[in-house]
């Protein structure tokens, strides 16, 4: 057994990674078992940079707010702003104070440096603007798509003004109110004003891919990109915030399936781009259902990778990362009969293995599920072994 573990592991790299997967997929999802490590951060960064020296990879979407990730796009691509703007006011959930964020944002601006257009790689977010308390306003997304289609459509054909939506998007206020999290009746997402608001923004969204010829001719295909974004952002936005109003135990499931769909329509804009890498955690990359318990209520919901994977096939890879050990977060040495504790006992520090012959070597002897005393880890289901093409594992988290 021992001999045949070692055979699926090999040492971490690009070229590893894709002799792993026999073909270039599309988009190459690369999960991370908990946030806020920056070691996990580095590995991704070094995996990226081959990607783009050895693979022509282009783009990097990360689990940050699609909206905030322009900014940073815009700094990478062209120089717009400065590095410590793009940190700033281009991630969500506190991911632009990473140092190894940071250094990714620095290397991706200094490697377009003098480039050819065609040669530039690109920044994405791919998370809505969405945050554990709450949902953003609807206005920036919908606003901006109008503004697109009204610099490039006849007035005749808009749904509504300007105006008209400001009106009835009021006070941003009431939108992001983080008691609506907890509370239906706080949340605006099924006033009369939010109702017409859903109608407008399917009215502009269904404009704008009737109008698809006209504005890539007037605007360039890079503006539509952008305005397609904004209208998956709108609606998607408006949805989340109607079932924010619920009240009903449909309430969690459908929100959380909101939030995978609006990354995995993300995502597959971001692969029509050209092939990407993909980083985020486990739990939204992976092609099995994703299932957790809040407030004593199992919950389920397909995530990101399941979806994208439904529709891309063998274009969509995904690579799980396992951990051994977080010492300073309590996760000491993992017992032997999980996937960590095999993993563990290998001599590489760090490696890429292969998840499926794993899975077929121990066929006869499954391991155990490795439980974790600290809640902000997820360790990894050996029952998804089979259905994941390759376990990035590092052995020690240390800062």
């Amino acid at each position: 057994m021992e001999t045949g573990i070692k055979d699926t592991s090999h040492s971490f790299g690009s070229a590893p990674v894709m002799r792993l997967l026999r073909s270039r997929p599309r988009l190459l999802a690369l999960g991370e078992p908990t946030h806020g490590e920056d070691a996990l951060l580095d590995l991704r960064n070094e995996l990226f940079r081959q990607l783009v020296e050895k693979e022509g990879y282009r783009t990097i979407a990360i689990e940050s707010d699609c909206l905030r990730g322009l900014v940073v796009d815009a700094y990478v691509t062209s120089g717009a702003g400065t590095l410590d703007r793009a940190m700033e006011r281009g991630f969500s959930h506190g991911f632009g104070a990473s140092a190894a964020n940071r250094e990714l944002v620095r290397w991706m601006r200094a490697h377009n440096e003098n480039r050819p257009v065609s040669e530039r790689v690109r920044f994405a977010g791919f998370d809505g603007p969405l945050e554990i308390t709450g949902a953003a306003s609807p206005r920036e997304a919908l606003t901006a798509l109008h503004d697109h289609l009204a610099a490039h459509v006849a007035a005749a054909l808009l749904p509504c003004t300007a105006e008209t939506l400001d009106r009835l998007l009021g006070a941003d206020g009431r939108w992001t109110e983080p008691a609506a999290m907890r509370d239906p009746a706080r949340s605006a997402g099924r006033s009369a004003d939010a109702r017409e608001l859903r109608l407008l923004a399917d009215d502009l969204v269904a404009l704008f891919d009737e109008q698809t010829p006209h504005l890539i001719a007037a605007a360039g295909r890079e503006e539509w990109d952008r305005a397609g974004l904004y209208g998956r952002t709108a609606t998607g936005l408006l949805r989340y915030h109607y079932w924010m109003a619920d009240g009903s135990l449909a309430r969690m499931p459908r929100l959380l399936g909101l939030r995978g769909r609006m990354m995995a329509r993300n995502l597959l804009a971001v692969a029509a781009r050209g092939p990407a890498l993909v980083h985020a955690h486990n739990a939204h990359l992976q092609r099995e259902k994703s299932g957790m318990r809040m407030g004593g209520q199992p919950l389920e919901w397909w995530s990101a990778g399941a979806l994208v994977h439904a529709r891309l096939g063998a274009r969509y890879a995904f690579l799980a990362t396992a951990l051994g050990t977080i010492r300073h977060s309590g996760v000491d040495d993992p017992p032997r009969d999980t996937v960590e504790g095999l993993l563990y006992e290998l001599p590489e520090d760090r490696c890429v293995v292969d998840a499926p012959r794993l899975a077929a070597a121990l066929a006869e002897a499954p391991l155990d599920a490795r439980v974790s005393p600290y809640y902000g880890y997820a360790p990894f289901d050996p029952a998804h072994l089979a259905a994941t093409d390759g376990i990035v594992f590092l052995k020690d988290v240390t800062r």
